[in-house]
């Protein structure tokens, strides 16, 4: 069976892993790199997976791993999602001293101004944008970045990092390896700066922050900051843009929105569910035999979890292919399950329902500018990101 991650078209990719899907829960596979895995699509089997201890994040080799040097790979790879108790347990605790829900509700007020500065700008530049640059992209960098202290100067060099970092596979090994050394450069040069002259930041913040004798280390301290800037955009740019594109491609649904904006919370969950940001999380390792839907998975096996699968899994969802934002189960696994749960979460999903929000208010009439097309969606095992999407005002 060959992997469906490639898919460039959105109904391509769903009807590719929904066929899948069909024939069961669990799949044997070859993945696009090469590598054999077992495909988990169905929703409950993804949970209790996900959730099971022997299941664990796997310590297999990444991509270009011939090529990278080890002081490469502890820069970037010492994070939350990819270590295992009792790392992961310290890590998180560390990391949640400073990212903490506060915090992130601070927060509104900003995002809303960023927000509409950005909806101004869109207006003056005439009827026609792509809504990626122009919107769904600079909303989230600019405000990781301010949160974690980056310069305004430099995020456009980190969204070219980011973008070959994080789907490192579909890219040449010196095109990878020339990415991650400057982003890795960067963020320890941001790191010195934050020593010497903390801004109050959270950054700062993790520089500093203790659990006793415990703080992070030199190369925890890069692959956090990696992390959180990595993740804290990549996912919400495709949380709005998707997000958009599915209402604009259900105007019943957004008619009703328009109608009864209360829903805007559900809404945000609905299109999580329906066409998340995620197309699989980062895969997993069987440290022993694992059964499970009456399947043996052995031990040493990798397991790939097809989130944007389970979450149209017509076993849990009625009607999984449909877009219902008055749906009453909104138990969606769009940001993972158990200890690897998307710790930012909280904020994607306020960025998301005031991108949504503030974007349909300021401009009722939004459509789709070239509305019989399908748009070209980003290659990798990751990341569901719509690349551009034109959109009249």
């Amino acid at each position: 069976m060959t992997s469906p991650f490639t898919e460039t078209s959105g109904i391509a990719r769903h009807a590719s892993l929904a066929e899948i899907g069909a024939a069961g829960a669990l799949h044997r596979m070859m993945l696009f790199t090469g590598v054999p895995v077992w495909l988990v699509t169905g929703y409950p089997e993804t949970r209790e997976l996900l959730a099971h201890p022997d299941v664990v994040r796997s310590s297999l080799e990444g991509p270009h791993r011939d090529t990278v040097t080890d002081d490469l790979v502890s820069a970037l790879d010492q994070h939350m999602l990819n270590v295992n108790p009792p790392d992961h347990t310290r890590l998180r605790k560390l990391v949640s001293a400073a990212f903490t829900r506060r915090r992130i509700e601070l927060l509104e007020p900003r995002i809303r101004e960023i927000a509409a500065d950005l909806l101004d700008e869109m207006a003056a530049a005439g009827d026609r944008v792509d809504l990626v640059d122009s919107y769904s992209y600079p909303l989230p960098i600019t405000v990781i970045s301010e949160l974690i202290g980056i310069p305004a100067i430099r995020r456009d060099d980190f969204r070219r990092w980011s973008s070959i970092v994080v789907n490192a596979s579909v890219y040449p090994a010196d095109v990878y390896v020339e990415a991650a050394l400057a982003m890795v450069d960067f963020i320890r040069e941001l790191i010195e700066d934050k020593r010497v002259a903390p801004s109050g930041d959270l950054l700062s913040d993790l520089i500093g922050v203790r659990d006793g004798g415990d703080r992070l280390s030199p190369d925890e301290l890069t692959s956090m900051v990696y992390l959180l800037l990595a993740a804290g955009h990549e996912t919400t740019v495709s949380l709005i843009t998707n997000g958009v594109h599915a209402l604009l491609r259900h105007p019943d649904q957004l008619a009703l929105l328009k109608a009864e904006p209360e829903r805007l919370p559900a809404t945000v969950e609905e299109l999580l569910r329906y066409d998340g940001p995620l197309q699989a999380a980062i895969p997993y390792i069987t440290k022993a035999p694992v059964e499970v839907g009456g399947t043996t998975i052995g031990a040493g096996e990798v397991v790939v979890f097809a989130l944007l699968a389970a979450n149209r899994d017509g076993d849990k969802f009625a009607k999984p292919d449909q877009l219902d934002i008055t749906r009453a189960e909104s138990s969606h696994i769009a940001f993972g399950h158990g200890i690897h749960h998307c710790l930012g979460a909280p904020l994607a999903r306020l960025e998301g329902r005031i991108a949504l929000g503030m974007l349909l208010a300021r401009f009722p009439d939004l459509a789709l500018a070239e509305p019989s097309q399908d748009p070209v969606r980003s290659q990798g095992l990751l990341m569901n990101a719509i690349t551009e999407l034109p959109v009249r005002l």
